[in-house]
């Protein structure tokens, strides 16, 4: 058994990057913490709607087997605005905690939640102290937010590393679809009919039938 942990900007963005990836690990034994920094909470957004997602969190991590889900809830588009040494401080008491093996995080893209959120934890899964036990660290592409980066001018995500998930495409979208609140019709690029094909794409990449990408930041063992 491994501890897992995935950390997500905002409820979904777990489910959208490693849906796939936390039901075949949770199935084979794996113990899956998703960590969620930020939410739809006022100023921007009213109270009920942040509670709104959570409960679609619960019912999605239900879904893909996650054994414990944690929330910061820091205003979403907000994160910047927490000082560096709070945030980092935060998630590095997540990380001593839990004592992962596997770390997943967003990749730096569009989103400047999804940009502080991988310095953060970054920072917090340096190989020393409780980073030591860290074994892979990789990051997880969001539908929309990680395709819309400038070509050349800012990095794009180019998977190094596709997981199978064959098995677990129909879990994903089932879980994917309890986030009634956030997930748009297609041809919206965040609808569950662009999650699916998404994931063929990168399952025929691999030689799978779908898969998830992943770029690898550090690995050992």
């Amino acid at each position: 058994m491994k501890n897992i942990l995935i950390v997500a900007p905002h409820p979904d963005d777990e489910v959208l990057g490693a849906g796939g990836y936390i039901r075949k690990a949770s199935a084979a034994g794996d113990r899956v913490t998703v960590l969620t920094v930020s939410g739809h909470l006022p100023p921007l957004y009213k109270q009920e709607d942040y509670e709104t997602t959570v409960q679609e969190a619960k019912e999605a991590h239900a879904i893909l087997g996650v054994e414990e889900s944690i929330y910061l809830e820091i205003p979403a588009t907000m994160v910047q605005d927490v000082s560096v040494r709070e945030l980092n401080g935060k998630i590095h008491e997540i990380v001593s905690r839990v004592e992962p093996a596997v770390v997943l995080i967003p990749y730096p893209d569009r989103h400047v939640d999804h940009q502080v959120v991988f310095n953060s934890v970054q920072v917090a899964t340096r190989p020393i102290g409780p980073g030591k036990c860290i074994e892979l660290v990789a990051a997880y592409e969001t539908l929309s937010e990680t395709h819309w980066n400038a070509p050349h001018i800012e990095p794009n995500f180019t998977p190094n590393w596709v997981v199978d998930i064959s098995n677990e495409i129909d879990a994903k979208i089932d879980a994917l679809g309890c986030f009634a609140s956030q997930v748009p019709a297609f041809p919206h690029p965040r609808s569950l009919e662009a999650a699916r094909a998404l994931a063929l794409f990168r399952g025929t990449q691999a030689g799978f039938s779908y898969g998830e990408g992943f770029h690898i930041i550090r690995m050992s063992g």
